[in-house]
C-alpha cells in the first residue's frame, strides 16, 4: 500500500514524500530508522481523511452519549484484554453486551476487520468519528511494544479522568440553568398573563401611571402582539450565533472572550492546562516522540490560543530548546504545570510529574466548580427576587395611589 507521509529531517527539514508499506505503522517504523520524526501519515491522495473525519474522541466534541460509551467500551476491552482474552473474542463480547446500536455496529465492523487479520489501531482509524488520532497511536503503540493491555488501562483512565470532568461540570451548571428557565418563565407569565388584566383595570380607572408600569405595559403589549415575531427572531439570532461560532473569526472571538471574563476565564484557564498536561503526560509516558506528541494534542484543540501555544512549544522543540520555554513565557498554561515541566525535564521524569500534577488540577477544578455554583446560586435567586419585586412594585403602584387619592379625598 502506498502511504504519504510528511515530517521532520534530524536537521529540522520538513520532508514529504510516499512509502510502500503494508500498514502506517510499519512505515512509520521504517521511516523512524531512516532517522525521520513522521508527523502525518495517510493512504496516498487520502491525506487529509483522517483531519476531516475526526470529530469525536478524547479530543473531540463528541455527544455526552458518544464519549460515555467510549469510555465504557475502552474499560471493558481493557479488562477482557488483560486477562488474555483475544481481541476478536473480546470484540464479539462486548458486541453481545452493548446496548447503545451504534456502538454495537461499530463493534461489529471492529471484530470484522480484526478477523481479517488488520490491526486493531488501523481498524479503529477506520472510524474517525469514534476513535481519533490520540486513542488510535496509544492502540498502535501497544501492539508495536506488546503492551496492549497498558495501554489500554491508559485510555480507560484518560477517558474516565474526561468523563468525571465532564460530569461534574454538567452537574455543576443544572441547578443554575433551572434557576434561569424558571426566572424567565415567570417574567413571561407576569409579562403576557398578569400585566395585561391589569392594563385593562388601569384603562377603566383611568389612573396616572409610573414610567416603570408604562413601559412594562408596553413591553407586555408587544410580547401579546408580536410574539411570534419575537419567536421566530430568537430561532434567526440562535441559528446566526451558531453559524458564525463556527467560523474561525467566531471560534477565535468566543474563546479570546472566554479567557478575559473575571472568572470564567480562570476556569477555562484551568481546565485546558489540566487537559493539556494530563494528555502530555499519557502520551509522553506511552513512549510517543514529542513532536508527535504536541501535533496530536494541538489538532484536538479546539481553542485556537492554546493551538497556537502548542505551535510554538513545537517550534521550540524543533530548534533542540526543552517545552518549558514555550510554555513559560504565556499565561495560558499555570505557573505550577510549567515548574513541574521544568522538573521533570531536569529529572526525566516528565511524564510522571505531569500526572501528578493533572490530578491535582483536576481535584481544584472540582473545588473550584462548586466555589462559582455556590456564588452563582444566590446572586440569580438575588436578581429573581429583585426583577420579581420591580415587576409587583411597578404593578400595584398606581393601585397605592388610587388609595392614597381615595383616602385623602373630600371630606
Amino acid at each position: 500500500m502506498k502511504l504519504a507521509y510528511q515530517g521532520y529531517d534530524s536537521n529540522g527539514k520538513v520532508v514529504c514524500d510516499t512509502i510502500d508499506a503494508p500498514t502506517s505503522d510499519e512505515a512509520k517504523l521504517v521511516l523512524r530508522g531512516r532517522g525521520l520524526f513522521v508527523t502525518s501519515i495517510n493512504a496516498a491522495g487520502n491525506e487529509d481523511k483522517e483531519s476531516k473525519g475526526s470529530s469525536g474522541g478524547l479530543l473531540g466534541s463528541r455527544a455526552g452519549s458518544g464519549f460515555k460509551g467510549l469510555t465504557l467500551f475502552t474499560r471493558q476491552l481493557q479488562v477482557m484484554i488483560t486477562t488474555g482474552t483475544p481481541i476478536a473474542q473480546a470484540l464479539t463480547a462486548l458486541q453481545r453486551q452493548t446496548d447503545n446500536a451504534v456502538w454495537r455496529d461499530t463493534i461489529e465492523k471492529l471484530s470484522n476487520r480484526v478477523e481479517e487479520g488488520v490491526a486493531l489501531s488501523e481498524a479503529m482509524k477506520e472510524h474517525p468519528d469514534r476513535f481519533d488520532a490520540i486513542y488510535c497511536n496509544l492502540v498502535a503503540a501497544g501492539e508495536v511494544s506488546g503492551k496492549l493491555p497498558v495501554m489500554l488501562e491508559r485510555l480507560s483512565d484518560l477517558t474516565r479522568k474526561q468523563m468525571q470532568t465532564r460530569n461534574t461540570v454538567l452537574g455543576a451548571l443544572v441547578y443554575p440553568s433551572l434557576l434561569i428557565v424558571v426566572a424567565v418563565g415567570v417574567l413571561c407569565l407576569m409579562l403576557t398573563m398578569v400585566l395585561p388584566r391589569f392594563g385593562e383595570l388601569f384603562e377603566t380607572l383611568d389612573l396616572p401611571l409610573p414610567p416603570t408600569t408604562m413601559a412594562l405595559m408596553y413591553l407586555s403589549g408587544v410580547l401579546t402582539s408580536y410574539w411570534w415575531i419575537i419567536i421566530l427572531a430568537i430561532i434567526g439570532v440562535a441559528f446566526g450565533v451558531r453559524y458564525w461560532v463556527k467560523t474561525e473569526r467566531g471560534k477565535q472571538s468566543i474563546f479570546s472572550l472566554m479567557l478575559q471574563l473575571p472568572m470564567v476565564g480562570k476556569v477555562t484557564r484551568s481546565f485546558a492546562t489540566g487537559r493539556i498536561a494530563r494528555l502530555l503526560g499519557v502520551l509522553m509516558d506511552s513512549h510517543l516522540p514529542l513532536l508527535e506528541v504536541l501535533d496530536l494534542i494541538r489538532d484536538g484543540t479546539k481553542n485556537v490560543h492554546y493551538s497556537h501555544l502548542l505551535d510554538e512549544a513545537k517550534e521550540a522543540v524543533t530548534r533542540g530548546e526543552p517545552i518549558s520555554t514555550a510554555f513559560i513565557k504565556s499565561d495560558l498554561i499555570t505557573p505550577s504545570v510549567t515548574e513541574a515541566i521544568r522538573s521533570g525535564e531536569a529529572t526525566g521524569k516528565v511524564a510522571s510529574s505531569l500526572l501528578v500534577m493533572s490530578d491535582m488540577i483536576d481535584e481544584e477544578n472540582e473545588v473550584l466548580i462548586k466555589s462559582l455554583t455556590g456564588v452563582l446560586e444566590p446572586l440569580i435567586l438575588l436578581a429573581m427576587g429583585v426583577l420579581v419585586g420591580f415587576m409587583a412594585l411597578s404593578i400595584f403602584l398606581p393601585l397605592f395611589d388610587l388609595t392614597a387619592m381615595s383616602a385623602g379625598g373630600p371630606q
